[in-house]
């Protein structure tokens, strides 16, 4: 150790004393060493003794006239006020903190502390050190206290104008917590604001007496304005009729996060987590609680309460509508079902009828208009069998009549038919090249269905662009994708893909999304039952239907698929 720092060893040094005028001396020598930096942390006594002492009160003029800092924190009171005041002349912040005991003073190279203090006399032994360690130490506890102090010009305000200043304060005492609850219930004015986490948080609240707090409050104070948000059960919804008085409002809804609030006139909440919520008990059940009185806390906790009592308001109307909707949706379909069984007997007679009279009659002019009766009965008989079809869907009532038939067979079947009823005036060819012989197990009626309904919409497609010229061409491909059936060999299925390809008029992007949902249709010629039947059919089947717009941006391409039959494989 080198002669320096023995000699700054030795005067290193850390001093208790006990005697006030020895104690005042140090004091003084302390403040007048003050260079760059002062930090003084003291309790409500401090100001009133430095400023009545002209000693101390010159020493922290000249130190800031020095250019030194001086920071000082204080408990700022009704009482000590107008020495603060004075002292925020003479240094260069002062703040407020509630609860402060004795001193901490660090200059720059010297700390003096006491423990109490007291303008005339020495509570306890002053503690003064010019120790490194103990001088960083204390300049580390004097930080923690500047930066949980508020400004001197805030206390004030809160002060004079009578403001009650922000509180946050969090207790784990069950007893003092419930204390807390029936006091602020007591004290509300306008309004109470409640939300449960759980129906158990409320029979512990129930039968701590906060309810029945409500209920007198209710009776006493009739303006003020109840709102509970709670989840339910027979004995909520009881307890809930027996509080309901005009000012008395509440809601139900799902249990939430371990978490119950209370909000008292929109200016303080109490927020309380649950511990253990099968506790019957509010003291054995109910953990840690925070108390606040600050204004953004307590509004954002409003805010949460009015966006849920909104959100049920809006579910409960929803649920009502989607009531209405139902019973409204279940008539529409039996009323619907019901005329179309009714249409469909007397529309067999009249084709029948219509027909007969056709072929016996010898003049051309009516046998062309009886044409027209029996082509649109056709007409109205297939719409009404797509109604009834629609039923049978969704009733869950539709099975599939499956059988082993030869797919290639039943699509050149359906092109004939569509071919022959076509109009001359429509100039469109259908392509169509099968190398191999795909037989499908699946209801043929119901698949030649799907595949007349698609072939028919591209007829459509084609016939509303200018020329009525057009390809519509029909492909079958095997997947390597396969599903398992209810059947008795129980072996998986290989599919296969029905692709019906046109260059007609390309599909409506605003329609395409809804393609296969009952009624999608822009056009005025169809019901849009017929793409909603064949996803219908398809899925009935295991298979699935999609479609797109060809790339070339001409026409659109539907494809499906369905189970090969396992004797082909």
């Amino acid at each position: 150790m080198t002669i320096s720092e023995q000699t700054t060893l030795r005067n290193r040094k850390t001093d208790l004393i006990y005697n006030m005028d020895t104690a005042v001396n140090y004091g003084i020598r302390f403040l007048e060493n003050v260079r760059e930096r002062l930090d003084v942390c003291v309790d409500k006594n401090g100001p009133s003794v430095i400023m009545k002492s002209n000693i101390y009160k010159s020493n922290y003029v000249k130190a800031k006239n020095r250019g030194a800092k001086i920071r000082f924190v204080t408990e700022i009171t009704k009482d000590n006020i107008q020495y603060c005041k004075e002292l925020s002349e003479i240094v260069s912040e002062l703040r407020h903190l509630d609860g402060i005991k004795g001193s901490v003073c660090v200059n720059d190279s010297e700390f003096l502390g006491m423990t109490t203090w007291s303008e005339r006399q020495l509570l306890s032994p002053v503690i003064y050190s010019t120790e490194r360690e103990v001088i960083e130490q204390q300049r580390y506890i004097f930080e923690m206290f500047w930066k949980k102090a508020e400004p001197f010009t805030q206390k004030l305000k809160e002060i004079e104008e009578g403001i009650v200043p922000e509180i946050m304060q969090s207790r784990n005492s069950p007893v003092d917590i419930q204390n807390r609850v029936l006091d602020l219930l007591k004290s509300a004015e306008s309004e109470i604001l409640i939300i449960m986490s759980t129906s158990n948080a409320f029979h512990r609240q129930a039968k701590s007496g906060s309810f029945q707090t409500l209920k007198e409050l209710g009776d006493s104070k009739p303006w003020i304005k109840i709102k509970i948000l709670t989840p339910k059960d027979d004995e909520i919804e009881k307890l809930i009729i027996i509080l309901n008085k005009p000012n008395f409002a509440a809601r139900f809804i799902e249990p939430l996060s371990k978490v119950s609030i209370l909000v008292i006139d929109r200016k303080q909440s109490l927020v309380a987590e649950t511990k253990d919520d099968t506790r019957q008990i509010i003291t054995e059940a109910i953990g840690f609680v925070t108390y606040s009185n600050s204004a953004p806390t307590v509004l954002s906790y409003v805010a949460i309460f009015d966006s849920i009592w909104k959100q049920t308001e809006i579910y409960q109307q929803l649920k009502e509508a989607h009531e209405k909707l139902k019973i409204h949706d279940k008539m529409q379909k039996e009323f619907i079902n019901i005329v179309a069984h009714d249409l469909r007997t007397p529309l067999t007679p009249i084709i029948g009828l219509t027909e007969y009279v056709r072929d016996k009659t010898k003049d051309v002019h009516h046998m062309e208009l009886l044409d027209r009766v029996v082509k649109d009965a056709k007409k109205l008989s297939y719409l009404n069998e797509k109604i009834l079809d629609v039923t049978k869907f969704e009733s869950k009532l539709f099975k599939p009549n499956k059988e082993v038939f030869s797919l290639n067979e039943l699509i050149v079947n359906v092109i004939k038919e569509l071919e022959h009823i076509l109009d001359d005036t429509k100039k469109i060819k259908f392509e169509y090249h099968f190398d191999t012989e795909y037989l499908v197990y699946a209801d043929s009626r119901r698949t030649g269905q799907v595949i007349s309904n698609l072939i028919d919409n591209s007829i459509k497609s084609i016939s509303e662009q200018e020329t009525g010229r057009g390809v519509i061409s029909i492909d079958i491909e095997r997947t390597n994708n396969t599903i398992t059936t209810a059947r008795d060999d129980c072996d998986p299925q290989y599919m296969v893909i029905v692709i019906i390809k046109d260059t007609g008029i390309a599909l409506d992007n605003e329609i395409l999304p809804r393609l296969f949902t009952k009624f999608a249709t822009k056009s005025f010629q169809g019901t849009g039952l017929g793409l909603y039947l064949s996803k219908n059919i398809i899925e009935a089947h295991g298979g699935r239907i999609w479609a797109e717009n060809n790339k070339d941006g001409i026409g659109a391409t539907v494809s499906f698929t369905l189970p090969l039959t396992n004797k082909v494989i």
